[in-house]
């Protein structure tokens, strides 16, 4: 426990916008596993919870300490094995379950895992609950101690990827008989669960990144490395996924890769012209693509913005009641049959757009959607700098922003958890964009610290 006990004395929050995450046995130990568990069911009436988990070496272990610690506040657990996120989610609210727990550390490598916390509708646990939950780690004596018969005990899901996947089937409008894929499953919990749905659905399926041994999970494969998948495709619609399934990008039948805004483009417009978009709105974060932008814009579509990160776009989709909202990471919800991203349910949804219309990707995308070149640098700045008073940046940012005016786009913020400053810098040549870039980034670095 000394490891946990360092964590809470130094005050440090533990719950970040994504859950829990660091490695595996040295920063998310299952001590910490299992406190979480025994706080987390310290505040429900009943269970039991759902826990599962993607393919990483350490998954079992903090899953077992996890479903140890609701156990020992008196839950019940359910244990459904690797699974998708958006399986978890799935089963966490279509049944009575009070609470759901993804054990995943999605796009990041095998040495790294983490902690999700579901609500029991299946969608990430509100702020306060997590707060509520953390505060009860800080005070270790509040948490609830079980004893004989009301001690939790561990039941097996054996069906729940086939529930799963038999509910994902059930919503395809089409058979996509012989339509050709090709799925990347980064060696991660769509391993079984995709090829298995499409093979269902009547696809001709060639199947990458099938072969887990707990280590390789996102490893030169999968969503975070599209490349691997566009090199193999060989004119296939080529589907990427990433460690825990919550992501997808797409390869046309150019080998060309289609990230979140892409689909967004290619589905909204599609949603739109059946009259199945409600609101007629788009929620998408400061990061989408211009290109995503001036297609809405010309589709009739409102599209709404958020800072970076899903839990945001599913606040805003909530209070606006919209429907589709995502990120380029290719991140996506759809808010009638899900509470969280599902790369399984974006790639049925996209080729139920390519089953209705005859169209290829190629060709939807080149109606949807004109992307405009996008650069992204890293500038390291002194600590302790504030972006906000440096003055000569913003300077420098308006007069980049004048200069490219309604065909380019600039976004500059500070990291989150580096003494980093992000640019963004949009135009219509990949030149021009890179020169804006670079220009900011001197000036961010001569401002605020660092040099160039």
């Amino acid at each position: 426990m000394a490891d946990l006990r360092r964590l809470l004395d130094e005050g440090k929050p533990i719950f970040g916008t994504d859950g829990v995450r660091g490695l595996a046995g040295s920063e998310l130990t299952p001590e910490l596993a299992l406190a979480i568990g025994r706080a987390a069911g310290s505040r429900l009436r009943t269970g039991p919870v759902v826990i599962g988990r993607d393919t990483r070496r350490s998954g079992a272990m903090l899953s077992s300490a996890m479903a140890a610690g609701f156990n020992a506040s008196g839950i019940d657990t359910s244990d459904v094995g690797i699974l998708p996120s958006g399986g978890v989610s799935y089963l966490t609210g279509s049944t009575s379950a009070s609470m759901g727990v993804m054990v995943s550390a999605s796009h990041n490598p095998a040495p790294d895992n983490g902690i999700k916390l579901l609500s029991s509708r299946g969608g990430k646990l509100p702020d306060e609950d997590e707060r509520a939950i953390e505060a009860m780690l800080r005070d270790l004596g509040s948490v609830r101690s079980a004893t004989a018969g009301a001690i939790g005990t561990e039941f097996p899901h054996h069906d729940a990827l086939h529930e799963y996947v038999g509910f994902l089937a059930g919503l395809s409008k089409y058979s996509l008989n012989g339509m050709r894929l090709a799925l990347d499953c980064a060696h991660g919990a769509a391993f079984r669960a995709a090829p298995e749905l499409f093979n269902l659905l009547k696809a001709d399926v060639e199947v990458h990144g099938d072969a887990p041994d707990g280590t390789n999970i996102n490893a030169g494969v999968g969503a975070t490395n599209p490349e691997f998948l566009a090199g193999i495709a060989e004119g296939r619609i080529g589907l990427a996924f990433d460690g825990d399934a919550d992501r997808l990008m797409v390869i046309d039948e150019d080998g060309r890769v289609a990230n979140g805004d892409v689909v967004m483009a290619i589905v909204a417009r599609h949603m739109a012209a059946q009259g199945q978009l409600r609101k007629n709105l788009l929620v998408a974060t400061v990061m989408s693509n211009l290109g995503l932008r001036k297609s809405m814009s010309e589709a009739g579509i409102e599209m709404v913005e958020t800072q970076v990160g899903d839990r945001y776009v599913m606040e805003e989709l909530q209070a606006r009641r919209g429907l589709l909202g995502g990120e380029q990471s290719g991140h996506i919800i759809f808010l009638d049959h899900g509470q969280t991203g599902d790369g399984l349910l974006t790639a049925l949804r996209l080729l139920e757009v390519v089953a209705g219309t005859g169209k290829e990707i190629r060709q939807l995308r080149a109606e949807a959607i004109t992307e405009y070149p996008q650069v992204l640098v890293n500038v390291e700045v002194a600590r302790g700098r504030d972006l906000a008073s440096a003055d000569e940046v913003w300077d420098e940012v308006t007069e980049v922003v004048n200069t490219l005016g309604a065909d380019g786009r600039v976004l500059v913020r500070p990291s989150g958890t580096e003494p980093l400053v992000r640019v963004m810098v949009e135009a219509s040549t990949e030149s021009d964009a890179q020169r804006y870039a670079d220009r900011l980034a001197s000036v961010i670095a001569e401002a605020m610290g660092k040099e160039v």
